[in-house]
């Protein structure tokens, strides 16, 4: 009989209905059950695509006699991370404290009044390398509430002080040319020159750091970027057959990934790929970015046209077996029974598949190395032929859910790849996921942090939803010219100010009126994803270009200001407010605003897409007929002699116009 979770939204929450543990969803009911019953709560947090939650579900909360006792003993909360990540992130930090260590299951033993006590990620069924079984650990932790309550309860309130006090509430410092210095040499010491990264196994895209150093532009950044956004597109972390980035790479060679697939990394991806192409016109970038959009919007956009969370890392092998990378792996056999012995053989050699094989079982991820690129119409046989005889194996799972901030940068980044690359059908794309975002998501005047097929979700949005999409929307505007999208952002803003700020000129992750945890969430390092802050900061200074406002960048000053220090510091942890403070204080990578103003047609498009080609990261370009308004970039543009002209301007204060491509490709690299 399903539990609780079969009226939930998430799908991760779904893949748990039918388990024999009586559930709840996080909320104040399971803690009034718990504070009735006088019993803990054992709050365990995943997400779908999530290879270890599959494997503890599995092991232990399908099993009677596991779930007998957790039923027993205590109030189970299942929470999706990615639903709630204000409840992710405060007790993440906990467990991070206890333990020394993080990840994904997280297990957490909570007082009724949401206090933790005791912490962990994955157990395994029977000890295992120094772990203890489940069954032992649940035992523990029922005896010491039982025996010890009153001991347990002062430990868990000493535990939450102490968080909040030490929680990173701010890194205030300025940044100038030395503190970017720093920042560049405390990569480089980090930085893989063999396979490209930073760091050792395991490596993940580090996307917001790559941002940072394409918009510097110095030789060596342009080389820390290049190299490695070269080694992952060519690695077996890149789907070769269908394009789009798996999560990371469990090697320091980019050789065999965990295969699932977010949405986040692709999103983010995709704007840094654009990015390198239109710095170095990289033909293996151009490739990845087509290859990633046709894959988002071949398996990740919804019937109602936003983008889909992700897709799980596990699928049936050929026996019927649940196996994560079973999708994506090939041995040399099975390319040359879909190929031919010929073909077969020169794929393996192309796609780096071994007789021992890369992965397991003998299997190997694909890569690229670059063999057999001399015979471009091989290649694309060979690889048209392998993606529709995979099309034959059992998918992986699919997280349907629709997050708004991850389809924030994804919007930001397509709409952008779609001028740059002069694709209409991307950027009626990017638009019309904006719309889902818009109609579905913005409940009541306050944003929802989720929604499925069309229906929003319960969660409030966090900051980094409303300052994602506060930059798409200025991206979209900018885009499409449609001054719709700048109204529309300027409301995310506001409620930005009235419900995040913090009074030191940062913000909080949380809203005011939000659910009050035992401390309230305040990141400030940029992870897998941007932080809130970051978020917020790219959107404040895209609505200072292009409305001319100067109330956001002012308030844009304040927020990076609070985190400054970061740069220098951590740069690992800071690749965006790194990369706004590159645009800050570097002139030659300083963002321009760009209005084209005359008839239509083919030099009207000619000069746009030149702007969105060359202008330096974080500009806005605009294109409208004379005479047309919405945007005060284009007040008192005149076209000259009939013709197409360019308006190219730093802070509203504009060079002389130009006619000609030659003219705007000159001022603006200047």
């Amino acid at each position: 009989m399903p539990n609780r979770l079969a009226r939930a939204t998430s799908p991760y929450l779904l893949q748990h209905a039918d388990n024999p543990v009586e559930w709840w969803e996080w909320g104040d009911d399971a803690f009034a059950e718990a504070e009735r019953t006088g019993r803990p709560v054992l709050l365990s947090v995943g997400y779908a695509a999530c290879h270890w939650c599959h494997v503890m579900a599995h092991e232990s909360f399908e099993d009677e006699a596991t779930a007998a006792q957790q039923n027993r003993d205590f109030v189970n909360v299942k929470v999706d991370r990615e639903e709630r990540p204000d409840v992710d992130t405060v007790y993440m930090a906990a467990t991070q404290a206890l333990t020394g260590q993080g990840g994904w299951p997280m297990t957490v033993f909570l007082t009724p009044d949401r206090r933790p006590f005791y912490a962990g990620t994955y157990f395994p069924p029977t000890p295992r390398q120094g772990m203890p079984a489940f069954t032992q650990v649940l035992d523990a932790v029922s005896s010491a509430w039982r025996d010890r309550r009153d001991e347990v309860a002062q430990s868990a309130g000493g535990i939450a002080t102490q968080l909040a006090e030490q929680q990173l509430v701010a890194a205030p410092g300025a940044v100038g040319g030395t503190e970017l210095e720093a920042a560049r040499s405390t990569l480089a010491r980090d930085f893989d020159a063999t396979y490209g990264g930073f760091g050792r196994a395991p490596k993940f895209p580090p996307s917001m750091v790559l941002e940072a150093l394409l918009r510097d532009g110095s030789e060596d950044a342009l080389a820390m970027a290049r190299t490695t956004c070269t080694a992952m597109a060519r690695g077996g972390m890149y789907d070769q057959l269908g394009g789009g980035f798996a999560r990371y790479s469990v090697d320091a060679q980019w050789v065999v990934p965990h295969f699932e697939k977010m949405l986040y990394d692709n999103a983010l991806l995709l704007g840094v790929y654009t990015h390198l192409w239109r710095r170095a016109g990289d033909p293996v970038a151009a490739r990845v970015v087509e290859e990633t959009v046709d894959w988002l919007l071949r398996e990740l956009r919804t019937p109602e046209g936003a983008f889909a969370a992700s897709l799980d890392a596990d699928s049936l092998d050929g026996a019927g077996h649940l196996h994560e990378g079973a999708f994506y792996a090939w041995t040399p056999a099975q390319l040359a029974a879909v190929l031919g012995p010929e073909d077969g053989a020169w794929a393996a050699q192309v796609f780096a598949v071994t007789s021992a094989g890369t992965f397991e079982h003998g299997s190997s991820t694909l890569q690229r190395p670059g063999i057999g690129e001399d015979q471009p119409e091989r290649l694309a046989s060979v690889r048209s032929r392998l993606a529709q005889a995979r099309e034959g194996r059992a998918r992986p799972g699919r997280d349907d859910k629709v997050v708004a901030a991850w389809n924030g940068w994804l919007v930001d980044a397509l709409a952008e790849a779609a001028v740059v690359f002069d694709q209409p059908a991307w950027l009626e794309s990017a638009r019309i996921a904006a719309e889902v975002l818009w109609d579905v998501h913005l409940v009541d005047g306050r944003l929802r942090r989720t929604s499925r097929d069309g229906r929003a979700g319960t969660a409030a949005g966090i900051l980094e939803d409303h300052g994602a999409l506060a930059a798409a929307f200025v991206r979209l505007a900018a885009a499409t010219g449609d001054p719709v999208w700048v109204e529309r952002s300027r409301a995310l803003l506001a409620l930005v100010e009235e419900q995040f700020g913090d009074a030191h000129g940062g913000f909080y992750d949380t809203a005011a009126d939000a659910e009050t945890l035992y401390t309230r969430p305040h990141e400030v390092t940029d992870n897998a994803t941007p932080s809130g802050l970051s978020s917020t900061l790219r959107a404040l200074r895209l609505m200072a270009r292009l409305t001319g406002e100067d109330a956001y960048a002012r308030r844009a000053d304040e927020a990076a200001a609070t985190v400054g220090a970061l740069v220098a510091k951590a740069p690992r942890f800071a690749g965006w407010l790194w990369a706004d403070a590159v645009s800050e204080v570097l002139p030659a990578a300083s963002p321009v605003e760009v209005a084209v103003v005359g008839p239509e047609g083919p030099d009207r498009d000619a000069m746009v897409r030149l702007a969105w080609r060359e202008a330096p990261a974080g500009s806005v370009v605009v294109a409208a007929a004379e005479g047309q308004g919405g945007f005060a970039l284009l007040e008192d543009r005149t076209a000259r002699d009939g013709r197409p002209t360019a308006y190219v301007c730093r802070g509203f204060v504009c060079r002389l116009p130009v006619t000609g491509l030659d003219d705007l490709s000159a001022q603006l690299r200047a």
